[in-house]
């Protein structure tokens, strides 16, 4: 019993960790039609773009594939570094808990869960996934 409570508990978390930074990085983006050039990239967001490894959860690796290819595709370059480290958190954060055995089983379910969330909030930039 105790066991189904945790994996319970860890899904929860996933989904909710997932939901507050999908709505973290929509937030940051502006309506300020004369905004200054993009900054450079932040070492999180390079690292996310150069860093494909994956998580080893089919789930996980579909879902961050298609996120990816959304954001570089159709969000534009001022709010791209926002996504691109939520992506790496994502990215590194499942890839731990693919390696741990107590956690992988519920991955797959949290991995669904951010790509529902995603495929909700990401049509604000016309991304399908």
């Amino acid at each position: 019993m105790k066991n189904n409570n945790s994996k319970f508990s860890l899904l929860l978390l996933l989904a909710i960790s997932t939901v507050l930074m999908i709505g973290c990085a929509k937030s940051g983006t502006t309506t300020n039609r004369e905004s200054p050039a993009a900054p450079a990239a932040s070492p999180a967001a390079t690292t996310a773009t150069s860093q494909t490894g994956a998580v080893g959860v089919p789930e996980c690796d579909a879902f961050l594939k298609a996120y990816e290819a959304c954001v570089h595709d159709k969000v534009p370059a001022a709010a791209r570094p926002t996504f691109d480290t939520t992506l790496a958190n994502w990215r590194k954060a499942w890839h731990d808990q693919a390696a741990n055995p107590q956690t992988k089983g519920a991955l797959a379910a949290a991995c669904k869960t951010a790509h529902d969330n995603a495929r909700t909030t990401m049509k604000a930039y016309n991304c399908t996934f």
